[in-house]
Formats: structure tokens, sequence, C-alpha cells
């Protein structure tokens, strides 16, 4: 339809090809014209339609309303084989007209008419139509696929690239960490509600955190008063066995209190450590929890290989990891044999260790053990905070915790804080150092 509207589909030398087709002679030996069906079609488009065949002789056949500006050519274009003509009368445009010369079966002649068409033939009108695919459509699909294959995830990728920075902020999200938003500057409109929403939950989220956070703080001083109260009028009644299991169920209630608060002191995110030298922390824990652990049936040891391992850190917080590790040890280490509270230095790092002699803890349990409110067996007595705090107060110090083989028989706790810088400098384990010496 474009074609044909356009006139591109009406062919100029169509008329010609007709008229030469229908040409032919008379029993007159004249020029004559046969009525073929081509030419009654180009008779039934063209009602004006007009022509000019002329022989080597000066003979001519005419028909139609000819032109003036044509009539008189004459013979003065036979030496033209072929011509298109039409010129401004005017300013006005003049019907052009095709000249060509051709062989009939009359002879050589030279046909002189209208340029008007008629349609093409539907195969010529095809051939067009598929030259045109071909030659123009056919390379803009090409060029187009091109671009959507190679382009279009490049522009992509551009257009998305404004979400690098929520992308590395999300990647740094810490459940312990309050007040993290995602950026919102420079977000496509067409993400901007997903990061709001997002944005939107973690604040919700905040609420509900402190909330929880404020309960807990609340619930533990609230549990002191009567703790203390209980356990005050317990130590006036006379000694029994339900009066030592009362004590010690009311020891780990206050335990328990302490793990709370502790827990939601150390929720903070800028901690104010001082140096400590973990070698008088572990003395002095020893020393301290020495009657609880003979009381139960151990020994407890305090061993050291070097003369100070100072780190950075809370002193209440780190105290509070030693002493849960001793009373685990002692909770289960069977009642028997030895307690021993190491301290070392190890490649930048201040070492403790608490070992006991007892069935130890099967290796797919020593990372589940640190979990909140988790237990071996399901009837073993105490809160199941005690470790989750160890591993917490741990990470804010950023140290590590590990459960390993003991020496002996039994279950190690190996701690890893890094050293203060002045404690750097020196190198080598002095537990290596010490056992060489002492082998030498």
């Amino acid at each position: 339809m474009a074609l044909y509207s356009s006139n591109v589909a009406k062919d100029a030398d169509n008329a010609v090809e007709i008229l030469q087709e229908a040409l032919t002679l008379d029993d007159r030996g004249r020029m004559s014209l046969r009525e073929t069906p081509d030419l009654m079609e180009l008779r039934r488009e063209i009602p004006a339609l007009w022509y000019v065949i002329r022989d080597r002789r000066g003979r001519e056949l005419r028909h139609g309303p000819i032109p003036p500006e044509f009539a008189s050519i004459g013979g003065a274009l036979d030496q033209v084989s072929q011509a298109r003509l039409g010129y401004l009368i005017d300013d006005d445009k003049a019907t052009g007209a095709r000249l060509k010369r051709v062989d009939t079966p009359y002879g050589r002649v030279q046909i002189l008419t209208t340029e008007e068409g008629r349609v093409m033939a539907p195969g010529r009108a095809s051939w067009l139509i598929l030259s045109v695919l071909v030659t123009v459509l056919l390379p803009l699909l090409v060029l187009m696929t091109l671009v959507t294959l190679i382009a279009t995830p490049k522009v992509v990728r551009w257009s998305l690239k404004s979400l690098e920075p929520v992308v590395d902020t999300a990647r740094k999200l810490d459940v312990e960490q309050r007040g993290a938003r995602l950026p919102e500057a420079g977000v496509p409109e067409e993400v901007l509600p997903l990061v709001s929403a997002v944005n939107d939950a973690l604040g919700r989220y905040d609420e509900g955190h402190e909330r929880r956070r404020r309960f807990l703080v609340d619930a533990a001083h609230e549990l002191r008063t009567p703790v203390a109260i209980l356990n005050a009028r317990l130590e006036s009644m006379p000694p029994s066995p339900d009066r030592a299991r009362l004590l010690q169920d009311v020891a780990r209630l206050s335990v328990l209190a302490e793990h709370l608060l502790n827990l939601q002191r150390l929720d903070r995110s800028n901690p104010n450590f001082q140096p400590i030298d973990l070698v008088d922390l572990g003395r002095q824990t020893a020393a301290n929890l020495a009657p609880l652990a003979i009381s139960a049936g151990y020994e407890l040891a305090f061993e050291t290989v070097t003369d100070a391992a100072r780190v950075a850190g809370d002193a209440l917080a780190l105290e509070r990891v030693l002493v849960n590790l001793v009373q685990n040890a002692i909770e289960h280490g069977g009642n028997s044999g030895a307690i021993t509270i190491f301290v070392g230095r190890d490649s930048g790092h201040g070492i403790i260790e608490v070992s006991d002699q007892g069935p130890g803890i099967r290796p797919e349990y020593r990372e589940k053990v640190f979990e909140r409110f988790y237990r071996v067996r399901g009837n073993q007595r105490g809160s199941g905070l005690g470790l989750n705090l160890v591993r917490d107060i741990v990470r804010l110090h950023r140290g590590s915790i590990e459960i390993v083989d003991a020496p002996r028989q039994g279950a190690c706790f190996r701690l890893a804080l890094p050293l203060a810088r002045s404690q750097h400098a020196k190198l080598g384990t002095d537990r290596d150092v010490t056992a060489a010496q002492d082998g030498a």
C-alpha cells in the first residue's frame, strides 16, 4: 500500500512494454495494435492513453490526446534510443512522456507514450518488495538484533550503576547494627519504592529490637532483687541437702540475670576498651574460682609461658568470659580431674585456653554449643546463654573462639584476642619457645 500510494509501484516502462507486445502488422502490411488483455487493462486504467509509434521510414501510428508539446517531435529524436521527456511551462510541470526504441514483430520502432504506467505485475512487485527487504529492511533487522544482544545489557548495567552504593551498604548490614539504612540518593525512580520499603522494614526492626532490649534489661533488673532476697533467706536456713540444692538453683538464677544484663551492656557500637593484661586476668580468675572448683571435686590450675599478654578490651566482659568457661568446665567436666587456665601468645594474638578432663564435646556439637539456648542434651541444667555470651564478647573484641581437643582427655576452649600494638614487636610464640627450652 505504501509503494502504491507513493507511485513507486507504477512502472514507467510498463506502457511501452504493453504496446511493444501488442504491435503487429495488419493484412496490408501496416502497423496495428492487437487488443491484448494487457492493452485492454491499460486502457481501463489510463482512459486518456496516448502514444506515437514511428518506424525507421517515418511511418507513424498515433492514438489518443497527444500533448501538443510532444505531437510535433516527429523524427527529431530518431537517433535517441530512450529518454524521459518533460519540462516546466508557466511554472507548471508538463505531462511527462517516455520514449524508447524497441524491437517488435513489425521491426525496430520508436514508441513515445505517457510515462504513466499501470500498477506493475504481482511478480514484479514481489521482486521489488523482496529487493527492498534484502537491501534495506534485513540489514536494519540485523543491526537491531546486534544492538539488542550487545548494547542493551550495557545500557541496563549503566542505568543500574547508581544502585552500587545500595548493594554495598546492603552487603555490610549486620543483625546487631542499629540505625543502618540503604541510601536513596540517586536511585532510579523504578527501584526507589523497593529501597524505601526495605528502609521502612529496617526501621521497624530497630524499633522491635529496642523494645526487646528494654524488656530484657528491665526483667534482669527486676530479677536481681527477689533472687537476692531468696538467697538471703536460704542462707539463714539450717544446713540440709535441700538447702544446698536450692542455693545452687538460686545461684543459677543469679547467673542468668547477670547474663541478660551483660548481653545488653555489650550491645553498643563504640565500646570503651582499656589496656588489659591477660596473664593478670587469668591468674585473678583462677584465684577467685578455686574454692568453687575444689568444692565440686576439681583441681584448678593456672599456667602461663609469658610475662604479659596485653590486649585492648573491657575488663569486666573478659572476666565474664573466663568465669563462664570455668563454670562450664565445672558443670560438664565430670566432677573429677583438673581444670586448667592457660595464657600465652601466638602470631600477634593473646591466647587463653580453658581445658578440663571430662568427656569432652563431640565435633558435630562444637559450633552449636555457642548458639543461644542450645543444649547438647535436653535435660541439661543451665540457661543456654553462657557460651553464647562468651562468643559475643570475643567477637566484640575482634577475636575468635573455638573448641579443640584438650592435651589430655576432655574439652579445650581456645580464645584468641589481638594483642595491643606494643606487643606486636615480639616475634614467634612464647609457648613454643618455652617448650623448646624445657625440652633442651
